[in-house]
């Protein structure tokens, strides 16, 4: 199996870094012997966190929306780091909000619904269009293998519920771009693929009493319970050194199925 390909000596960048499945995803890298470039807000923990991980690892504070921004962090990964081999897309936003509130006679904002299809669609993008160009600089492989994006959308893309409109948008868009990106960067040995996360103990879920919390665990089949960010890190991982992976959706949920 001379073509499986290992994370160690890859050079990764994941948005959303700092905190829930990215971050998960920055210290698996570093742990597995890769390098990361941690890219989220300004205001994030990105700084300490790369400190704490050693010199395998660097801060980027990035918007995603921001071509300036997203340009000087693949730079940074170039500069400190060599190449850029992997881009990890978790930098993601939610808001719950019914297309209409019928007793309060007020339409869903247009304005939450523009910044989540934004930051999730575009900032996703804009990401890959920038990390790709400086990935096409790599070497080949045996196999041709230049790179690899994983993004990441949601079962809510699927099964989305009451006040999700602009989150499933958002991350259906993930999904529908999967494979034309996927095979628009076929030529180059470029793959792309998206994780579809259920319930996952991130800091979105954390801010949720309790109670909803155990509630939500109990409607995973099996396991039964919120799913590790450790988890998420490791399919990350998985994908990115299996090359046969490509244009595909892959849904990390324990067999969950969301009520409406």
């Amino acid at each position: 199996m001379a073509n499986i390909r290992s994370i160690k000596g890859m050079v990764g960048l994941v948005t959303g870094g700092a905190s829930g499945l990215g971050r998960a995803t920055v210290e698996r890298l570093v742990q597995q012997g890769a390098c990361a470039v941690v890219l989220d807000l300004p205001s994030s923990d990105g700084h300490s966190l790369a400190t704490s991980l050693g010199e395998r690892c660097v801060f980027a504070p990035a918007d995603v929306t921001s071509e300036a921004d997203v340009r000087s962090a693949v730079e940074l990964a170039r500069q400190r780091f060599g190449k850029l081999d992997l881009a990890v897309n978790c930098a993601g936003i939610a808001v719950a909000m019914k297309t209409y509130n019928f007793k309060k006679d007020l339409p869903h904002s247009l304005e939450d619904f523009i910044r989540v299809v934004t930051v999730n669609i575009a900032g996703t993008f804009n990401v890959i269009r920038l990390a790709v160009g400086e990935m096409g600089k790599n070497e080949p492989d045996a196999d041709g293998h230049r790179g690899c994006i994983v993004n990441t959308a949601s079962v809510a893309a699927y099964d989305g519920q009451v006040g999700q409109a602009a989150y499933s948008a958002s991350k259906g868009g993930i999904v529908g771009m999967t494979l034309p990106i996927a095979r628009d960067l076929a030529p180059m040995g470029i793959r792309v693929v998206t994780i579809a996360p259920g319930l996952f103990a991130t800091p979105l879920l954390a801010g949720l009493p309790e109670k909803v919390q155990s509630f939500l665990a109990r409607q995973v089949p099996f396991p039964s319970r919120l799913g590790d960010p450790a988890e998420f890190a490791h399919l990350v991982t998985s994908l990115a050194e299996n090359p046969m992976i490509n244009g595909e959706v892959i849904r990390l949920d324990g067999g969950i199925r969301m009520q409406p």
